[in-house]
């Protein structure tokens, strides 16, 4: 409604808005197993499973795709007391995973747990 001396109003001006849709979605496989998973974080983050083609052991999982190598390295020093992991499978001691990749490698060391008694 329009009253009489008042000067219109100017249009109002619709903006407009851009919305950023962060929905990233993460494939991982792992090139021992056939196990594969999807995440959707958006911060860095990696997987790991329980491989089967590696003893069971916790191995990190690669972005679906990437051409790499995952292998165990068995402990070489002597273990005496040392509370440490061992393949489920072969029984031998494993001191660390390693990832070899066309840009280089990941390691994962699976250093011995400290162990403490009380008297």
């Amino acid at each position: 409604m329009r009253v009489p001396g008042v000067p219109p109003s100017p249009p109002l001006a619709v903006a407009a808005v851009t919305a950023v849709l962060l929905h990233t979605e993460h494939r991982w496989s792992c090139p021992n197993c056939t196990y594969e998973d999807v995440t959707y974080l958006t911060g860095p983050h990696s997987r790991y499973h329980a491989c089967a083609g590696l003893y069971g052991l916790s191995v990190a999982m690669v972005p679906a795709g990437t051409a790499c190598k995952i292998t165990a390295v068995e402990r070489e020093d002597y273990i005496g007391r040392e509370d440490v992991q061992y393949a489920p499978e072969t029984g031998r001691p494993v001191a660390l995973i390693v990832t070899t990749r066309d840009d280089g490698q990941d390691c994962a060391v699976l250093a011995p747990c400290a162990t403490a008694r009380m008297e």
